[in-house]
């Protein structure tokens, strides 16, 4: 069985972003998850990305995997790129290493200048190889995030960079909290700023395969809109159904206490098990 994985971190300037990390020293941990340690990006570092997403924070199937967006949002962005012409020539990162605890813990630490510090220092590492032609921010914290690298010296250079800010993957459930109607209309309402951004960046993207004709999102979700994530960007050795559509991990607990130190990992029901004899 030949399977590709991600090589992880071994070459520099990442071995050094990784062995370097703000902590609960700077990221609070009322408003991080910090037990559960940073989770850097998802895709190539290599030089050969085209694309840079910037996405918001890791939950609890990023927790597990290692890799930032490879959830239900994480399936809808990889559609995304899909659209633009890409199959692996992209790179993600996250506004936060860690994940947001609360509502507002993100907002609270949206201008923190040392959190800024470190991003920034991602930024330069994955367009330091000048591959990149595009960038899109996953709502607004994301947006905030490039506006504050455009802000410093070494990111100004990157103004003229193609660049759209769409509303994130999974906002219309955020928004709509249960509401059917209400999150038809914002599913509708994402999904034409979606194509709004498509139409705006694929002339400036490369495609890195022979993409079938562009199809435009309609007002929801097609199957063929979600594509899945290859294997290519995950650690070594993780089974094929965590890349899967289906869900399978959760924040279990009692109170919210319990569910900030428990995920519950379910192997979906799917999957084929093998038979074990009793013996």
């Amino acid at each position: 069985m030949n399977v590709e994985f991600d090589p992880g971190y071994g070459q520099e300037p990442f071995l050094s972003l990784c062995q370097n990390y703000p902590g609960p020293e700077i990221y609070d941990a009322k408003d991080f998850r910090v037990e559960w340690g940073p989770i850097f990006h998802r895709g190539r570092l290599d030089g050969t990305a085209r694309a840079l997403i910037i996405g918001q924070d890791p939950a609890q199937t990023e927790t597990v995997v290692r890799r930032i967006l490879v959830g239900a949002a994480g399936r809808r962005t990889q559609g995304f790129l899909s659209k633009l012409g890409l199959t692996r020539s992209y790179v993600l990162i996250n506004t936060f290493l860690y994940s947001v605890y609360g509502q507002s813990g993100g907002t609270h630490n949206q201008n923190n200048a040392q959190i800024a510090a470190y991003r920034n220092k991602w930024f330069a590492a994955v367009l330091a190889p000048g591959k990149v032609q595009a960038v899109v921010a996953l709502g607004t914290l994301a947006d905030q995030a490039w506006s504050t690298w455009l802000a410093t010296p070494e990111g100004a250079k990157y103004k003229t960079l193609p660049y759209q800010h769409v509303p994130h993957p999974t906002s219309p459930e955020s928004s709509s909290k249960g509401d059917k109607t209400k999150l038809a209309a914002a599913m509708k309402a994402m999904l034409q700023k979606w194509n709004t951004a498509l139409t705006a960046l694929r002339p400036s993207v490369t495609a890195d395969t022979n993409p079938p004709p562009f199809k435009a999102y309609g007002d929801s979700f097609a199957p063929d809109d979600l594509t899945p994530i290859p294997a290519c960007d995950f650690p070594a050795g993780l089974p094929d159904w965590m890349r899967s559509d289906k869900p399978w991990a959760d924040r279990t607990g009692a109170d919210a206490a319990s569910k900030r130190r428990t995920i519950t990992i379910t192997v979906p029901p799917d999957v084929v098990l093998p038979t074990v004899g009793g013996g």
